[in-house]
């Protein structure tokens, strides 16, 4: 980072942006959702309570109410007024408007305006055409059972529709699922006497046995069969005129021009059920996607680690018997304000079964008293150096300089080891070509909600991955709570640097650049304390994220490179970048659009999408689990990680990516330790260590 980078404040504008964008596209699934389901739904009409008035009841289709006064009319003799409801429909539309163009009539087209909204070019070609635009509501549903509100947003949005898409209003309203004037009865009846308030003139059909010739209004869908009947109609010859339902009254046009206002509304309706369109569709096909992704990713990590737990359990021949590892270790403990732990990492390295060892603990400036604690210690093994306050990476290259032996193992200061986890750690360097060893982290303070939540984050995501690492050759992170390096493989690459805030994955990706191999020694255990609260976890995993991001840009040139670097890089920078970056970074529309799903879609399907894929992760945890040794009853919690944790998660990617394109430096965040690493051990009067049964 250049210095200019490390004087920008942390960016926090983006989360303003980000809750704009996310209502942006939760306002406009739920206007899609709305509109699409209601078209889409089972068009049924309750039942009339009470038939249509005597007034109304004339037998001509046309009805007219005005201060309380109901007045009914109908087309003069050998005039037919075509009339289309629905639509408009993208196949038949077009091919009706061109059969009435070769027959030079005009009809009128009752139009819903969601679907208005859908296809304005064809709302504008009927209206350039010289057809007459009515309405049939806005989602085209029963008004029968509608409040008033909703049967005013259904005549004003329709209204907005055409504004926007043919710069006109109507006054022609046609009330969806009637046909001829006795079907406005009860509740329909009720929404007509509304429409009328508004200034809407009502039109129904005569009844299809009335003879065109006598002059009728007639009602067709936009179908295969009403095109055939239309086509034989407009061939009647005792017809003089086929003429729109105003100018066989004998009226000026009913559609009139919108205002500059209404017109603007009609553009921003078009753009915001647009997007909803187009967002549902982009998101069903990255649904498919994402969903393809995460099982591929959970079939290849449990098919990489049935190889890895074969590889351990079986003896390939020819294969290189290799010597046991003995040599004294180093341990580099960097402490800063630790003391609720760090007597516990510190004894629990002491009663490890491999005894020739030096440990140094580095007092980074703390404030407490971590350094009083770790040198009342009585055990020469063990050496504290205070320094001032310079970071973790500064700190452990201290403890390199004052390391005696060739094997250097780091550690956290909130860990603690079983007694073999050492001993178990080192034995694969035996071989010449690995560099450096990654033990297996165990979450110590598992017993409240959020603990468990990171035990099965650590079993099922992070120790599964890396054996799916191990195999395929390339591990990019040891872990700073538990791993054992060359101190020539250390000094080689320059020591620990300070460039990025995960000095572990930084350290680890140099390794493989220089040649070295990294693997995984799943039976070194070390018991870590994870975060208590979600302020906490938040920083830690802020600070995990941002500093990987670093050092996949840092060692973005590895890609390039042939050998172990280039194996390693091709392999694992872009599995990092798509699962840790790329896929996370739309979870949280991705989410906005499964509830979407539930609320507007099938629900049943789309909670069965959901219930299969927690099924699948489920089994996937459960085998982690197995594999590590550990008690399957933790699965319980899982269902809830998908509701909370998993979010934070997500907001954590987010936060640092942006933070990596803006170039902010971050500072070290410090989580509050409780000492609670060793809950799952405890130690006997000798000082050997014995697990508890997992809770």
């Amino acid at each position: 980072m250049s210095p200019r980078h490390a004087l920008r404040p942390e960016p926090r504008g983006h989360w303003l942006l980000l809750i704009i964008v996310v209502s942006a596209v939760a306002a406009a699934l739920v206007f899609e959702g709305w509109t699409t389901h209601e078209v889409a739904s089972a068009q049924t009409r309750k039942p009339c309570t009470h038939p249509v008035p005597k007034a109304a009841d004339t037998g001509q289709p046309v009805i007219r109410i005005a201060d309380g006064t109901v007045k009914t009319a109908g087309m003069p003799a050998r005039t037919v007024a075509l009339t289309f409801d629905g639509g408009p429909d993208p196949v038949w539309t077009p091919r009706l408007l061109d059969l009435l163009r070769e027959h030079r009539a005009h009809a009128t087209f009752f139009v819903s305006g969601a679907q208005a909204v859908r296809h304005p070019e064809l709302v504008r070609r009927i209206r350039a055409e010289g057809h007459e635009l009515g309405s049939l509501t806005y989602t085209e549903s029963d008004l029968s059972s509608a409040s008033a509100p909703r049967t005013r947003l259904e005549l004003s949005l329709t209204q907005t529709a055409l504004a926007g898409t043919t710069g006109v209003t109507t006054k022609l309203l046609r009330l969806p699922l009637t046909t001829q004037a006795d079907t406005l009865c009860g509740g329909e009846w009720t929404a007509a006497q509304r429409a009328a308030a508004q200034g809407y003139l009502l039109v129904a059909a005569d009844r299809p046995l009335r003879k065109p010739e006598r002059g009728v209004v007639r009602q067709y869908s936009q179908t295969d069969t009403a095109y055939g009947e239309v086509k034989k109609l407009l061939k009647n010859r005792k017809i003089e005129k086929f003429a729109t339902v105003s100018e066989g009254l004998g009226q000026t046009s009913v559609n009139g021009p919108a205002s500059t206002v209404g017109r603007w509304q009609g553009h921003a309706l078009i753009q915001v059920q647009g997007l909803g369109h187009t967002f549902v569709s982009a998101m069903t096909w990255v649904l498919v996607v994402a969903g393809a992704l995460a099982l591929l990713r959970l079939l290849m990590l449990v098919a990489f680690a049935r190889a890895h737990v074969r590889r351990l359990h079986r003896f390939r021949p020819g294969s290189p018997w290799l010597r046991e590892v003995d040599e004294p270790v180093t341990v580099l403990v960097p402490a800063y304000n630790e003391e609720a732990g760090i007597e516990s990492t510190v004894r629990s390295l002491l009663a490890s079964t491999h005894r020739q060892l030096q440990i140094i603990v580095i007092d980074d400036g703390s404030t407490d008293s971590t350094a009083d604690l770790a040198t009342w210690i009585d055990d020469p093994r063990v050496m504290v150096i205070r320094q001032p306050n310079a970071g973790k990476a500064a700190a452990l290259n201290t403890g390199l300089i004052h390391a005696h032996h060739d094997i250097v193992v780091m550690v956290d200061a909130d860990t603690v080891f079983e007694p073999e986890a050492i001993h178990q750690l080192i034995q694969p360097l035996a071989h010449p070509a690995i560099g450096a060893v990654s033990g297996n982290t165990k979450v110590g303070n598992r017993r409240r909600l959020l603990g468990r939540w990171q035990h099965l984050e650590y079993v099922f995501g992070f120790n599964l991955d890396r054996r799916m690492y191990e195999v395929l050759e390339c591990m990019p992170t040891i872990p700073g709570a538990i791993g054992a390096f060359r101190r020539d493989a250390l000094m080689g690459v320059g020591g620990v640097s300070e460039d990025t805030l995960a000095e572990d994955t930084d350290l680890t990706m140099a390794l493989w650049r220089a040649g070295w191999r990294v693997v995984y020694e799943e039976s070194a255990i070390a018991w870590t304390e994870v975060p208590t609260s979600l302020r906490q976890l938040w920083r830690q995993r802020y600070r995990w994220c941002y500093g990987t991001l670093q050092s996949m840009w840092k060692h973005r040139r590895a890609l390039t490179e042939v050998g172990p670097a280039g194996r390693f890089a091709r392999r694992a920078l872009p599995y990092l970048f798509l699962f840790q970056v790329a896929l996370p970074l739309i979870a949280p529309i991705v989410d906005v659009f499964a509830l979407y799903g539930v609320l507007f879609a099938d629900p049943l399907q789309s909670i069965g999408v959901w219930a299969a894929f927690l099924v699948v992760q489920m089994l996937g945890a459960g085998y982690a689990l197995r594999l590590d040794k550990e008690r399957l009853r933790a699965l319980w919690a899982m269902p809830l990680q998908l509701f909370v944790y998993r979010q934070l998660m997500y907001l954590v990617i987010i936060q640092s990516v942006v933070s990596a394109l803006f170039g902010t430096r971050l500072r070290w965040h410090r989580m509050q330790r409780s000492g609670t690493a060793a809950d799952q051990l405890t130690v006997d009067p000798a000082g050997r260590h014995e697990r508890l049964p997992s809770r």
